[in-house]
């Protein structure tokens, strides 16, 4: 799925990723972890394409950056952020913004959906158990209800890749729960995609994502399985400060040391 050879990135004389190797195998779930500015952002960017490597070789869905269209290949790559929340429009039907996502767009304009479309965007919906809510205004959704929505409209192309960007970010706890189940069951799902789930709190990584990539100032601090990487020695290495972690449940929970 992904393969970064010795990929460095340069921006106004600053290193931001300094020599990064990294190897995603086809539904090998992935947590990207590290502090604020340890290049996580950058990353992915590299990945989509958005940004090009100063150094080393990109290679996403076995295709080689340089010598493919990414214009197609971001087409098989998802992106949920909860940051789209802010380019929708408060009266967009919840069903048309899922749709939406099939034509890359936020909301219906232009397009010209399918019933089809309308019958997946409805499965979608049901799956991440938010189907009373596909007629309603985006405005007067919950915000779980509108993260999962947004979830939905990233899947509604069938992409092969799918990038979690913060997707708990303004929920409370309850509602943060309800949507981590909701990837959970995603990432068990046989037909699913490929998941990279960015996250600043350990806990928020579910048992499905087995693998995690931990960056430090633009390195690799460490990578994969999650046992190896979640533990305080290495986490306290790379976030800069003494923590603890705890494991409950098949998730990792951390506190400062006292």
């Amino acid at each position: 799925m992904i393969e970064l050879r010795h990929v460095s990135f340069e921006r106004d004389d600053r290193l931001i990723l300094d020599d990064v190797s990294w190897h995603v195998r086809d539904r090998e779930h992935w947590a990207i972890v590290g502090a604020n500015g340890a290049g996580k952002t950058t990353l992915l960017q590299l990945v989509c394409g958005a940004l090009w490597p100063t150094s080393g070789e990109v290679y996403v869905l076995d295709r080689h950056y340089g010598e493919v269209d990414l214009r197609e290949l971001r087409k098989r790559i998802g992106w949920f952020s909860a940051a789209l929340e802010q380019r929708v429009s408060p009266g967009d039907l919840a069903r048309n913004l899922v749709v939406s996502g099939k034509f890359a767009s936020i909301g219906l304009q232009f397009d010209r959906p399918t019933s089809a479309d309308y019958h997946r965007a409805d499965e979608l919906l049901d799956f991440m158990g938010c189907a009373a809510v596909a007629r309603q205004a985006f405005a007067t959704l919950s915000q779980g209800e509108r993260q999962k929505v947004l979830l939905c409209r990233a899947l509604m192309p069938r992409p092969d890749l799918l990038i979690l960007d913060e997707p708990c970010t303004g929920l409370d706890l309850a509602s943060r729960e309800r949507l981590l189940e909701s990837i959970e069951k995603l990432g068990r799902d046989p037909h699913g995609p490929t998941l990279l789930l960015v996250t600043h709190h350990i806990e928020e990584i579910v048992p499905v994502v087995a693998r995690t990539l931990l960056l430090k100032a633009g390195r690799i601090a460490a990578q994969g399985p999650k046992d190896e990487v979640l533990r305080g020695p290495v986490l306290s290495a790379a976030l800069g400060v003494t923590v603890h972690v705890r494991r409950a449940r098949d998730r990792f929970w951390v506190r400062l040391h006292d």
